[in-house]
């Protein structure tokens, strides 16, 4: 693999007649990691993730490599993608839209191509009342639905309980899961699958032999726990779920090969963000980057670069904001990313002949993969030295899902 600043200076090469913040995509590392990850999956059907990569070309492009059927974050991204052509589309997420539920119910072709989300009776209701609503209740098409089931780690007892995982979905145990499948089926609704999301796995790097051992901890706990799940749902509606989803990008080989999945997601091994650089079980090939511009040499050692302020989303620290691609400098302790100004300090013993002045471009890797999409109206996409399409983003297409 070249080194980053061959690949710095690559990219600057590509888009020197480009002005910038500008946001690129190495098609060539993008397509080697779409192998890799199906090559991890060894067989186990991959679906992609549209919210870590927020650009309709390269989910598409994703689907031609191999991957199968799209986890969107929205039921309206879901709906727009099938207007767009895209089958098989499950929402991770569950929903209280009325107006998206209420277009889903009437759409024959959407009926037949998203799957919902839900956890909690709630969320049945909402779906159930948009059904009946749209006259198509009791039909042969019922609206299809995926029960999200918690799978953070827990030990300890009462008030002394730990929980390591996010918080997520309230269902848990195979009885409360077997009786909210009961409800979806009474309700008219289809039971297509179960989802089972390890996110203390999946969305860990491997940082200490604490994490491996969390990790490791972790998938026995939910194995064991999964097989009696589907086997309650089994008995309540009367037949084996179609989809058992697992895993993401971190933990692909692990949720894969375990009892009774069907399918793994993954989305940002696409990119491979900051965030996966900590990761043991794969290489981490980076495929976006953006690219910012010098417009200022405050001091001898220091210049400062227009914009990118793109800080990632979830708990805030060093670990959400962008890191330098460009070698032979690093962010400025006191001001980090900025939203129009970004300091940047030469590292102590970087050459002379390599440093940064007026006019240069420096190159920035966002912490997490799909998010720096909504920063761009559109990506240029990389091979070799040159731009060979430029494509919107989401943001591009005029969509904005949250």
């Amino acid at each position: 693999m070249s080194s980053a600043a061959d690949t710095a200076a690559r990219l600057s090469a590509a888009t020197s007649g480009l002005p910038a913040p500008v946001a690129v995509v190495d098609l060539d590392v993008f397509d080697t990691n779409a192998r890799d990850l199906l090559k991890r999956a060894d067989g186990v059907p991959v679906r992609v993730a549209s919210k870590s990569v927020r650009v309709r070309s390269l989910v598409e492009r994703a689907l031609e490599h191999g991957f199968a059927g799209t986890m969107a974050y929205s039921l309206r991204e879901a709906l727009w993608l099938v207007r767009e052509g895209a089958n098989d589309v499950l929402v991770g997420y569950p929903t209280v839209d009325r107006d998206a539920l209420a277009a889903l119910a009437a759409d024959a072709r959407a009926r037949a191509e998203v799957t919902l989300m839900v956890d909690d009776v709630a969320h049945l209701g909402l779906v159930a009342a948009a059904d009946e609503a749209s006259g198509r209740s009791g039909g042969t098409d019922p609206i299809k639905v995926c029960l999200d089931v918690d799978c953070s780690l827990r030990f300890g007892v009462g008030p002394l309980t730990a929980h390591l995982g996010v918080r997520r979905s309230p269902l848990r145990e195979p009885g409360d899961v077997a009786a909210l499948a009961t409800v979806a089926q009474a309700k008219g609704l289809a039971v297509r699958g179960l989802m089972f999301y390890e996110a203390q796995v999946a969305g860990l790097p491997d940082t200490s032999p604490a994490v491996r051992l969390v990790k490791r901890l972790s998938m026995r706990e939910v194995n064991e726990r999964r097989v009696r799940i589907l086997a309650a749902v089994r008995d309540a509606v009367g037949q084996e779920v179609e989809l058992v989803n697992a895993g993401g990008t971190g933990s692909i080989e692990v949720s894969g090969s375990a009892p009774g999945v069907t399918e793994v997601t993954s989305g940002s091994g696409l990119y491979t963000p900051g965030l996966f650089d900590g990761y043991r079980s794969f290489e981490a090939r980076p495929a976006a980057f953006f690219g910012l511009d010098v417009v200022r040499e405050p001091a001898p050692g220091w210049v400062t670069a227009f914009a990118g302020g793109y800080v990632a989303s979830g708990k805030a620290g060093a670990a959400r904001v962008p890191r330098l691609f460009t070698p032979g400098y690093t962010l400025s302790g006191p001001e980090g990313v900025g939203e129009v100004q970004t300091p940047l300090r030469a590292t102590r013993g970087s050459a002379p002949d390599g440093q940064l002045h007026t006019g240069d471009r420096v190159w920035l890797r966002h912490a997490k993969a799909g998010e720096m999409m909504e920063r761009f109206d559109q990506v240029h996409l990389v091979s070799g030295t040159e731009i060979v399409e430029t494509v919107p983003t989401y943001r591009g297409e005029q969509k904005n899902f949250g």
